[in-house]
């Protein structure tokens, strides 16, 4: 992304597009019971709470009763036919992972399998964005954690604590170009979490080879633990790569989340939290909800004075429902260089070699 003379001026930066993400599904009900949605009636509730605090983006996962992770695809339908219902202008973005929660004590933490995320593409009603992951790699997401983030939690568990520190996030090249291809087909757009920038080229690869063909939303995803560290050279890097036409919200973890939204804040992106990503206030004296989180943030903002996206402008700061008709116009809309032509193509139509051979 290019920053020249005012940028930091609010006048010149777009609204900000505030992502919550309520629903939590590496904790349990009991570590934060006054803000873990467990009934139908209660998680739709919780999107409709964190948009009239000024979050205009829903990351969504859903709970069962017991108070576990949902991985039943007629609960995200029933979860988002019932936002869609109440919190119509909000925009749902639904987590790709599903749920990552382990499913007995001890058992490994992992994601679902291939075909089952593939069935994220017939959600009915169909969500705004999925969440896709480029490139395995590790999510050890306790990796930076404090062990005061963790006590009295169910995260305390060494056999829970040690399934999250193994985890990985299996996002090998056939799955994502597949499971792009299925999403677009739905008309529901791709949301590309990055852990670093090498999963950022790979995404950029992905569009020059007209594998994805619509607007370019990014996480800068900066938790550690096989992602970026939280830090302003990781950040920098990361968007220095970034085409202006992109869409870029940060997000890290616990105490971390407010000084890197405040970063974006200042930088003209766009943020997210809730206790997906954080449980605490900052000087660790009390949980914060997911709501006062995004008050805090709102607040913070009004200080720089930004203004605060609703969801009809997050829908068209990210421009849901677009999908360009070639890679040429692709790239050219979301602010890349053209694809080179002659004898400088490098490995560009690589697959197209690799066939006709």
């Amino acid at each position: 992304m290019n920053f020249l003379d005012g940028h930091l001026f609010p006048e010149n930066q777009p609204p900000l597009v505030i992502t919550a993400a309520p629903y939590a599904p590496s904790w349990l009900p009991e570590d934060f019971r006054e803000d873990i949605p467990v009934t139908m009636e209660q998680q739709v509730q919780k999107a409709i709470d964190c948009y009239n605090a000024g979050a205009s983006v829903l990351h969504l996962h859903v709970r069962e009763l017991d108070g576990r992770g949902s991985k039943r695809l007629s609960k995200f339908n029933e979860l988002i036919a019932g936002v869609r219902a109440r919190c119509p202008q909000m925009l749902i973005q639904v987590g790709g992972s599903i749920s990552f929660a382990p499913e007995s004590d001890g058992a490994k933490a992992k994601w679902l399998s291939d075909d089952t995320r593939h069935m994220l593409a017939e959600l009915d009603p169909k969500p705004d964005q999925v969440t896709v992951t480029v490139n395995t790699s590790q999510m050890n997401i306790v990796e930076h954690m404090a062990w005061e983030d963790i006590e009295g939690t169910s995260m305390a568990d060494p056999a829970v604590f040690n399934a999250y520190k193994e985890m990985t996030v299996p996002a090998q090249p056939g799955w994502a170009e597949e499971h792009i291809r299925r999403l677009s087909a739905a008309g529901i757009q791709s949301a590309f979490q990055c852990y670093n920038i090498n999963s950022f080229e790979s995404v950029e690869r992905l569009m020059r080879r007209g594998v994805y063909k619509g607007p370019l939303v990014l996480n800068w995803v900066a938790i550690s633990g096989g992602m970026d560290a939280p830090h302003l050279y990781n950040l920098a890097n990361f968007v220095r790569a970034v085409p202006d036409g992109a869409v870029l919200t940060v997000e890290s973890s616990m105490r971390n989340v407010l000084p890197i939204n405040m970063m974006g804040i200042a930088m003209g992106l766009h943020v997210r939290c809730g206790i997906e990503d954080n449980l605490w206030q900052q000087d660790r004296a009390a949980k914060m909800s997911s709501v006062r989180q995004i008050e805090q943030l709102v607040r913070i903002a009004r200080e720089f004075g930004r203004d605060i996206a609703d969801g009809e402008t997050a829908k068209r700061l990210c421009r849901i429902g677009t999908f360009y008709a070639s890679t040429e116009e692709s790239l050219a809309a979301n602010g890349f260089a053209p694809n080179p032509a002659g004898g400088h193509q490098g490995f560009i139509r690589k697959r197209e070699n690799l066939l006709a051979a």
